[in-house]
């Protein structure tokens, strides 16, 4: 059923040493033995990208689309042989993996229709002005270009979505940037087949070979060779915090630094406003269990952290949640690694001075087993110990009680950074909130207002990143029609012949795309 062997520039090649992934639901090896990735594949890829880098890059838009939407068309019809494997590799449920792979698919039509549309080139045109006194003004215009071969780390909690095909690839690919992917060791079956579709794909639309690979696992040294090899120019990674900012020091390190667009970590405050907490705390608590449990708290917009005033409604929302999340039971988690490290920061939580355990986590879990857990601390303890902000990157949630809504908003101000940040009111909070609002726009990407931030929406208006540790930029995300511009620069042209000009700024406007000419916008038709 399948190859274990890396995909590089159409060629399935073996490594030196093999793996097998887990079944987290058993905690059996999965059969099939895939191949390790070397800092000699890396190159063969990355070098495979670099020599079909201009001629994808100078794609018409139209082309890369027809690319986009094969890759989807593909993934589709591999729908059923993707959610066997990737239940048996996730343990997540067909249905979680089901509407995955329709976000997955849904994203790569949303950039292929977005390219096409052409606003992401931010095509400016500046006319001649040689009569201008004292001196004259040259033709200038400008536009975004694809920045090269491209970098991409699969997630572990999102084996379709954040991986082989998943957003960072879809905006890269988008903006003519080849992609050489490393796999994550946890879902090795499920990235091959997701790139045998983009296989079928380039040679359903006649790209280059070498505009995608897939290199499977390996040492931490495959990952490495990947962000420092030169002819990378940019990198997409969701994943730890350690692990991250390791690959980020690489990237802004070397020789010639790039742009490493790290995904890490963040525990997703949410604040809990008095009145809101007066008319309906057990009805909160619910929607909060709800959102903490979902994907056994796998996710990166998990809701860890709630921040509300000490009292009877408080109490009321612990006592509803710890009841409802009593009923949950061990599940499995992802891998081992996700399940140990949550084991291990729970354990070290319970055990904390400053903290009560309003919740504990079953000492019966399994080795790939995650059950809920409730914390309580107070405002001051919370500042006091920094530990405590530490990301439970699984079912578990801590509650920091404050004794006055002053405490509420000085608490705000020393959230480091955060994906999401959620205040959940009443008309009769407006106040509060909206002396809130100033510091989480500092600390948080998205804000939410009586929601839940776990599900992340596909649209041109998401952001999905946030200053740092949450993101290694603030200033991008990884989510949404904005993605492309993190695999794009901005070149100018001056005093070019229009027939020397990309089409985007030729007179004629032959893509009939949105452009700003002389300061003013002239939209296509």
């Amino acid at each position: 059923m399948f190859s274990g062997k890396h995909y590089v520039a159409g060629e399935w090649i073996d490594g030196p040493d093999v793996f097998q992934a887990d079944n987290p639901s058993t905690g059996d090896k999965l059969p099939t033995k895939f191949q390790h990735g070397t800092v000699e594949i890396v190159d063969q890829a990355v070098v495979a990208a670099q020599a079909c880098a201009e001629e994808f890059a100078s794609m018409l838009p139209a082309k890369r689309a027809e690319f986009l939407r094969a890759i989807a068309d593909e993934i589709d019809a591999r729908g059923d042989e993707i959610t066997e494997i990737g239940t048996l590799e996730s343990a997540l449920p067909a249905a979680r993996l089901t509407g995955e792979r329709g976000r997955t698919v849904g994203q790569l039509r949303f950039f292929a229709d977005w390219i096409e549309e052409g606003s992401w080139f931010e095509a400016r045109i500046e006319t001649a002005q040689p009569d201008r006194q004292p001196l004259p003004k040259p033709d200038i215009r400008v536009m975004n270009k694809a920045l090269g071969p491209v970098g991409v780390f699969g997630a572990s909690n999102f084996p379709l979505a954040f991986s082989t095909a998943g957003g960072d690839t879809a905006s890269a690919l988008a903006a003519g940037c080849p992609v050489v992917f490393k796999g994550h060791a946890a879902h090795p079956g499920t990235s091959e087949v997701v790139a045998k579709a983009i296989e079928a794909a380039v040679a359903k639309t006649g790209m280059p070979k070498g505009v995608f690979s897939l290199i499977h696992g390996g040492t931490r040294k495959v990952g490495q060779a990947l962000v420092a090899h030169p002819m990378i120019k940019a990198v997409g990674f969701t994943g730890s915090t350690g692990g991250g900012r390791a690959l980020f020091d690489i990237a802004v390190s070397r020789p010639e630094p790039i742009p490493f667009y790290g995904e890490l970590g963040s525990n997703n405050p949410v604040f809990l406003l008095p009145k809101a907490m007066g008319e309906k705390a057990a009805d909160i608590a619910k929607g909060w269990v709800a959102s903490l449990t979902m994907g056994v708290g796998q996710f990166c917009t998990n809701p860890g952290l709630l921040i509300a005033l000490k009292g009877a409604d408080l109490d009321t929302f612990v006592d509803t949640a710890a009841s409802e999340l009593g009923q949950v039971g061990g599940t499995a988690m992802l891998t081992d690694r996700v399940s140990s490290a949550y084991h291990e920061v729970t354990d070290a939580m319970t055990k904390h001075g400053k903290v009560t355990c309003a919740l504990k986590r079953r000492d019966s879990d399994g080795k790939f087993e995650g059950s809920p857990a409730i914390f309580r601390t107070t405002a001051a303890d919370w500042k006091a110990n920094p530990e405590l902000a530490e990301e439970m990157f699984g079912p578990a949630g801590i509650i920091v009680e404050c004794d006055s809504v002053e405490d509420m908003i000085a608490l705000s101000t020393t959230l480091i950074g955060q994906l999401t940040a959620t205040i959940h009111m009443v008309d009769g909070d407006a106040d509060l909130a909206n002396a809130l609002r100033p510091a989480l726009e500092k600390c948080a990407g998205r804000i939410l207002i009586n929601g839940w931030p776990t599900g992340v929406e596909v649209c041109h208006s998401m952001v999905h990143g946030g200053p740092y540790p949450a993101s290694t930029d603030s200033r991008s995300t990884s989510v949404g029609s904005l993605a492309i511009k993190r695999f794009v620069r901005p070149v100018s042209y001056q005093a070019f012949p229009d027939a020397l000009l990309p089409a985007p700024i030729k007179d004629a406007n032959p893509l009939n795309i949105p452009r700003l000419v002389n300061g003013k916008w002239q939209m296509p038709g």
